[in-house]
């Protein structure tokens, strides 16, 4: 069990990220132990293909089964809120050897042959590794990093929503079986650390949203990088699902099927396009119920970036028994 103890300052410096870097590493045991990680088999199935001819044997024996410890330097607590891969990577390559060391010392037992290279020459095993994590990158994750990016932005949306109206019990209420928040203490369920922790005053938690983190949660505890938790996001069991959504009986006679279809869909929060080619409606259908909804209180709208994000209201997840 991790336990960490905030002030009112570490709440006030507790925030968001997104990190490329996190997806693609924590989806390296997802394709190399797609039994504990069902949810994600669609995708597996694709890399699998995807990945056929692609190097990335350092990376492999960096991300072990099971994986107890990865390096540090392969999953950074972002310092901004949306870095791209290519700024962690630069980041990756511009560390100092002392560095590389610390992290790859902390693996137990003999090292594998090309993680032992990478220690003896940081400076040439890390520029390696980048390349195989950016040939990974472009073969396996790019193709579904639009729905996967929609995902983790409804996520943030909707957690900003809820500690708004719940304060930090309210965020921390129901963001993973493994996490609990009971005073000014945040406990997490680890299997393999047993701390007491307290945060600083002066840098609060990162809370990073990572689709491939299913069914774990895992904390970044080390500098030089700031505390971090990484989590899924909600709604991650319907990432690679087109099949239909359950549709409440009683709620269709309310609201009518299609309606009622789409309050269904919001279990996490979606664009019009993606929500036409679930329910099989056209897009301007959907935009016209989805107005119709969003008149009556029961989604609302959010523009990230290009695209807009409806996401159910709270009277909206009362209706659907997720209140």
């Amino acid at each position: 069990m991790l336990t960490w103890k905030f002030s009112a300052q570490d709440l006030a410096h507790t925030r968001f990220a997104q990190s490329p870097l996190c997806e693609l590493v924590t989806s390296v045991e997802v394709f190399k132990n797609p039994g504990r990680h069902a949810v994600h088999l669609p995708w597996v199935r694709q890399a699998r293909t995807a990945l056929a001819g692609v190097s990335w044997e350092l990376l492999s024996q960096l991300v072990p089964l099971p994986a107890v410890h990865v390096p540090d330097f392969l999953t950074p607590v972002p310092a901004g809120s949306s870095p791209t891969l290519d700024e962690q990577l630069a980041e990756l390559t511009a560390l100092e050897p002392a560095a590389v060391r610390r992290d790859l010392s902390r693996i137990d037992g003999e090292l594998p042959p090309l993680v032992a290279e990478l220690a003896r020459d940081p400076a040439a095993g890390t520029a390696r590794l980048a390349g195989e994590l950016r040939a990974y990158w472009q073969a396996a994750i790019a193709p579904h990093r639009a729905r996967i990016d929609r995902l983790v932005e409804g996520e943030i949306l909707r957690r900003a929503r809820q500690l708004a109206a719940g304060g930090p019990a309210g965020l921390f209420a129901d963001l993973h079986p493994k996490v609990s928040w009971e005073g000014d203490l945040l406990r997490i369920g680890h299997r393999h650390v047993d701390a007491d922790r307290r945060l600083d005053g002066a840098r609060g938690l990162v809370l990073v949203p990572t689709v491939f983190a299913w069914p774990g949660v895992f904390s970044q505890l080390d500098p030089p990088w700031q505390p971090g938790l990484v989590y899924p996001p909600r709604g991650v069991a319907t990432l690679w699902e087109t099949s239909a959504t359950g549709t409440s009986e009683g709620l269709a006679r309310v609201l009518g099927r299609a309606r009622a279809r789409l309050l269904a869909e919001l279990d996490a929060p979606a664009t019009t396009t993606e929500l036409a080619a679930r329910t099989g409606l056209s897009a301007p259908t959907v935009s016209h119920h989805l107005h119709a909804l969003c008149a009556a209180g029961l989604t609302a709208r959010h523009r990230t970036g290009r695209s807009v994000l409806y996401l159910r209201t709270a009277a909206a997840e009362l209706l659907c028994g997720d209140g």
